[in-house]
């Protein structure tokens, strides 16, 4: 099995991933598949769905064995976060 490596930094992952969501699939994938996953290659702009993010990359994966996938919870928020983020507290 290849080992896959990030070809880009996390911030250009970043706005990569987001650009392309918000200007080419967020319209095409919002209404149906709400809270669904989408895995996006940051390179083509194609994509999957799946119920997390890990089926999602792998059914994206299975088209495109080099791709850099981004993954958005459809309609709801950041699926994963990078760095250190302290914890609310309650007031």
């Amino acid at each position: 099995m290849a080992i896959r490596q990030p070809r880009y930094s996390k911030e250009e992952f970043t706005q990569r991933g987001n650009a392309l969501y918000e200007s080419k699939i967020r319209h095409q994938v919002e209404q149906a598949y709400r809270s669904k996953i989408v895995a996006i290659d940051i390179e083509t702009g194609e994509f999957e769905i799946g119920n997390d993010s890990l089926s999602a990359a792998d059914l994206l994966f299975q088209r495109l064995p080099d791709a850099q996938p981004w993954c958005v919870r459809i309609g709801t928020g950041p699926v994963h976060r990078l760095g250190f983020h302290a914890p609310v507290e309650a007031q």
